[in-house]
């Protein structure tokens, strides 16, 4: 059905466009037109003066509804991914946690049944760990820990297609070989939960790294041994003119002067924002009963609050955050949350902006940055149509 949405602020790759339309068919955009004439036979939807955007695309993200991807089930998928979408994460990389090879195989088996199915939000598989240094890699881990092993990685990444990404730590032995290996892939290889200095991330980036994880977090910055200062990983990930970073940027685990700086530095086009959300985000259900954790100031901390335990953002809430604390423009903003992460990890030929012949995967927000209402594949996300009729 045809579908021709007006009366909008239109984010488009050349910049905002006001007082024109974009038409929707068969879940691809057919056409973003500077009019806003009424098409015949098309169903109008009136954007009332909001903001017209992209459909998020997340590629870090545990959980959310309740639910952890490491379950490995079609059902917590199923959930986790609903509970986003209605955030207007209209695609997701499901993130798995250190775990066992098994459960990693349960989880591909998972992701590939999903990603066959008709307009699926679901687009790959991103794995963290659990090839982690275990003085980064924080307690909840130890048990999965290990060094990179090219008799368990090599069979897993020969068997399916659907991972897209894998996080590990870059000075562990074997970490190079690896790097090489999934890069060589076409994996997107990044590093996290690390202790490396320029030398280790010059050559890690060179052997086939070329983004890092939750930048700022797990990883040092400047500081000192003994009598003599050293760069951090957060120092010379910025001296990596072609490494990319993603940051949290929920408010909480950044705050907003440093969320500044990575965008003054790395810019739009190598930062995207992440949630690398907890299954407590977009949770509706019971309190958390779990003596470990307490959930205060929007994220989920340790119970003794000695760290933070993990995000409980959905990518609306990271948009809101480098606006209106960052003091990011709108454009900006959406463009990484949406256009850099597909170019990032290779689906931008699909995703990411709205142009022709791209999925039909839009958002609406209103002036305060609230999600309005999500289209994925050209159909209203049921529940989030709290305005446009």
């Amino acid at each position: 059905m045809l579908t021709q949405i007006i009366n909008g602020h239109i984010l488009t790759p050349q910049g905002w466009l006001k007082d024109g339309s974009v038409l929707i068919n068969d879940g691809k955009i057919l056409e973003v037109t500077n009019s806003d004439l009424a098409v015949i036979g098309a169903k109008v939807i009136d954007a009332k003066g909001m903001f017209i955007v992209p459909g998020f695309v997340s590629m870090h993200s545990h959980g959310g509804g309740g639910k952890d991807f490491t379950e490995a089930t079609p059902e917590a998928f199923g959930t986790i991914v609903n509970a986003h979408l209605k955030h207007g994460a209209t695609s997701i990389f499901p993130t798995l946690s250190s775990t066992s090879f098994d459960v990693v195989r349960q989880a591909v088996a998972t992701c590939e049944e999903m990603m066959q199915r008709p307009e699926s939000t679901i687009l790959g598989l991103h794995i963290e760990g659990p090839y982690l240094n275990r003085k980064m890699a924080g307690a909840q881990w130890g048990d999965f820990l290990k060094d990179p092993d090219p008799n368990e990685y090599i069979p897993l990444l020969e068997s399916t297609g659907c991972i897209k990404r894998w996080d590990i730590s870059p000075e562990l032995p074997g970490a190079h070989d690896f790097a090489r290996y999934t890069s060589g892939h076409g994996i997107l290889t990044a590093i996290t939960h690390t202790e490396a200095e320029y030398p280790e991330i010059k050559a890690a980036f060179e052997a086939g790294f070329t983004h890092a994880a939750h930048f700022y977090n797990a990883m040092p910055g400047f500081h000192k041994r003994r009598e003599y200062k050293y760069e951090g990983t957060v120092e010379s990930v910025y001296l990596m003119d072609g490494m990319t970073v993603e940051v949290i940027a929920d408010g909480v685990h950044l705050p907003a002067t440093i969320l500044k700086l990575v965008y003054k530095l790395k810019g739009v086009e190598k930062t995207c924002l992440v949630t690398d959300a907890l299954k407590y985000a977009a949770y509706e259900g019971e309190p958390i009963d779990d003596p470990r954790y307490v959930i205060e100031d929007g994220v989920c901390k340790l119970a003794d609050h000695q760290s933070l335990a993990g995000s409980i953002a959905t990518m609306d809430r990271l948009v809101q955050t480098m606006v209106k604390k960052a003091g990011i423009p709108l454009a900006d903003a959406i463009r990484m949350a949406s256009e850099t992460p597909s170019q990032i990890i290779g689906v931008s030929d699909r995703k990411g902006t709205l142009q022709k012949g791209k999925d039909a995967d839009i958002v609406i927000l209103d002036k305060d940055v609230n999600v309005r209402c999500v289209f994925s594949y050209g159909n209203v996300v049921e529940g989030t149509n709290t305005m446009i009729h």
